[in-house]
């Protein structure tokens, strides 16, 4: 089966660490995962990374993708620099393209009101809340929560992120995606065998 590809938005001071497990495991799972920036131009992680895009965020059309993955980034809270990427995750989502926010990206979705009428989560809720957006009410402590076509997560869930994306794209079956979230997140050792034999298959 022909999948779309995954596209992963890059922008300066990108959290490396937050979405890593998520592209890794599509790839394995047959998913081609290409970098998108604002205005295709390189940039620069939080630890130093220079990434070369492969194409410019302008260029993005949600008919040609199965997710867009916004990492957490401290320019999510430098101003409105980042505003077209969170007008690109409101273009998909309306389009009903899935989209996977973690850490200062869903304020992001916050401010641009994506977050008002849809379960969610982040780093804490009065992080939120310090947006101004309408949807405290629909906020959830949990470690990551899939609403529809819409992924959240902390700063410090990146697996459990990476498993709602798993599951939400069908990348793995339900057996597969239990036993690789027990593997990475819980360091248990039986779940390996079970990963192993559930993607064999």
């Amino acid at each position: 089966m022909t999948r779309k590809p995954v596209h992963l938005a890059l922008y300066d001071t990108w959290a490396d660490w937050e979405t890593g497990h998520a592209t890794a495991h599509l790839a394995l799972a047959g998913f081609e995962v290409r970098t998108a920036t604002p205005g295709g131009r390189p940039v620069t992680s939080m630890g130093g990374l220079h990434a070369r895009p492969d194409l410019a965020l302008g260029e993005l059309r949600p008919e040609d993708s199965s997710l867009l993955i916004l990492p957490g980034a401290a320019a999510w809270g430098e101003g409105d620099a980042l505003a077209p990427v969170a007008r690109t995750a409101r273009a998909f989502l309306d389009a009903g393209v899935p989209v996977a926010a973690i850490c200062g990206a869903t304020a992001g979705l916050a401010r641009e009101g994506l977050l008002d009428d849809r379960a969610h989560t982040s780093a804490a809720a009065p992080y939120l809340a310090a947006t101004g957006y309408a949807g405290a009410g629909r906020y959830v402590e949990a470690d990551a929560v899939t609403d529809g076509p819409l992924v959240t997560a902390g700063p410090t869930e990146p697996v459990a992120f990476a498993r709602e994306i798993l599951r939400l794209l069908g990348a793995y079956d339900d057996k597969a995606v239990d036993a690789w979230y027990r593997l990475f997140h819980h360091s248990d050792p039986a779940a390996y065998a079970e990963w192993t034999e559930a993607v064999s298959r």
